[in-house]
């Protein structure tokens, strides 16, 4: 524990701290401010809005997710003593990147997979409430790549799920610790 404190007080001065703890505070608003959006689309169908509206959320939880598990080993016991400091668990779900990543960041490298590695020219994308397509609500259609479920406030890719109000609440904790910053 004596190591933890020393890096906190050379490597991150409370200056820092504050900084970083504003800037999970702005990137909260923003996926606040984005939520609202998305829902305001469910009774004013605008499809570029949703789909605006969500890549805003998934960036704002990236950003977040960036200072708090940072990408570059150089800063990795940076994210580890915030984390400890703003009581965020490792199985937080801003911990993980891989919907984000598959969803808009890195898309053009999963469309290329997808034609690598199918033979199949169907290709859905950007669908609404997919899940409602079959006669099974739980499953979503073979082809659909990128969907927002209205219904549940999930967004899938594939066959992976991701529910907006999981991550939208691990956010929203922790914009109340990072509030006064």
């Amino acid at each position: 524990m004596l190591y933890n404190l020393h890096y906190i007080r050379k490597n991150m001065n409370g200056l820092q701290e504050m900084i970083l703890r504003g800037e999970i505070a702005l990137q909260a608003s923003i996926a606040k401010r984005a939520t609202e959006r998305l829902i305001d689309t469910h009774e004013n169908f605008d499809n570029i809005e949703t789909w605006c509206s969500i890549q805003s959320i998934l960036a704002a939880a990236g950003n977040i997710s960036k200072i708090l598990w940072p990408v570059k080993a150089k800063y990795h016991q940076r994210g580890i003593e915030l984390r400890k400091l703003l009581k965020v668990e490792d199985d937080n779900p801003l911990s993980e990147r891989k919907f984000r990543n598959s969803f808009f960041e890195h898309y053009d490298e999963r469309v290329e997979e997808w034609f690598e590695h199918t033979g199949s020219g169907v290709y859905v994308d950007l669908a609404m409430n997919p899940s409602l397509t079959t006669p099974f609500f739980d499953e979503i259609p073979r082809f659909t790549h990128r969907g927002y479920n209205s219904f549940n406030n999930s967004i899938v890719f594939r066959d992976e799920t991701l529910y907006l109000d999981e991550l939208l609440t691990a956010i929203d904790e922790l914009a109340s610790i990072c509030q006064k910053y």
